[in-house]
């Protein structure tokens, strides 16, 4: 692996961390002033730091205990990939879920493109559909 290569990847286990301990600030100024976001269900891509701290806000509000366990990580040229397991106890409002209590598990396969040493684009791909059966009503109802 290339200097500049283990540099993109430490940076990306950096901002997961940094994230994981609720330290949003540290982790934003990991990102370029131009940040570019590629979610799911979104048609074009979404711009700046706020959109990113507002995704983060939403995920530790509803998930206040988020672990961040990265299962596979490597990087090539100017990207990094990141095959990703996120943990967590549903304690707040989770789109329009209310807190369940239920701990979830789900899934994310996520490619981070850098600028110098700042994380300029990311696109994401949870398993949001894991997630959603996890909290809706009637999980774990058998």
């Amino acid at each position: 692996m290339s200097t500049i290569t283990g540099k993109n990847v430490a940076l990306v286990r950096t901002a997961f961390q940094c994230v994981e301990d609720g330290d949003l600030d540290a982790a934003e100024e990991l990102l370029t002033e131009n940040f570019i976001a590629h979610v799911p269900g979104v048609p074009e891509p979404l711009h700046g730091r706020e959109i990113w701290r507002m995704g983060s806000n939403v995920m530790l509000d509803a998930f206040p205990d988020l672990k961040i366990d990265i299962q596979d990580i490597f990087g090539a040229g100017d990207k990094v990939t990141a095959l990703v397991n996120f943990r967590g106890t549903h304690l707040g409002t989770f789109q329009q879920f209310e807190a369940t209590g239920r701990t979830v598990s789900y899934r994310s396969v996520e490619v981070y493109r850098m600028e110098g040493e700042k994380i300029a684009e990311e696109w994401v791909a949870p398993d949001l559909l894991s997630l959603m059966q996890q909290i809706a009503p009637a999980a774990g109802a058998h």
